[in-house]
């Protein structure tokens, strides 16, 4: 199956899915410790570091957050 087949597949596959979908290629990994975070995975931190020192970030509960994987 080739990667463009893959991706249509994915379509079909609730969120629920995809996440259980993408823990499997995780765990398929071998070599975790060789991989490296993208640069902007680190802005990415500071710009949500930035938000909560701010006061802006908002805080789901466990709750809120089930609620609104389930939509």
């Amino acid at each position: 199956m080739s990667v463009a087949e893959i991706k249509q597949e994915l379509t079909r596959l609730t969120d629920a899915e995809r996440f259980e979908l993408a823990m499997c290629f995780w765990d398929s990994i071998e070599n975790k410790d060789d991989i490296k975070s993208p640069a902007w995975h680190g802005e990415v931190l500071a710009e949500r570091a930035a938000k909560i020192d701010s006061g802006e970030a908002k805080f789901l509960t466990i709750d809120e957050l089930k609620e609104r994987l389930r939509r």
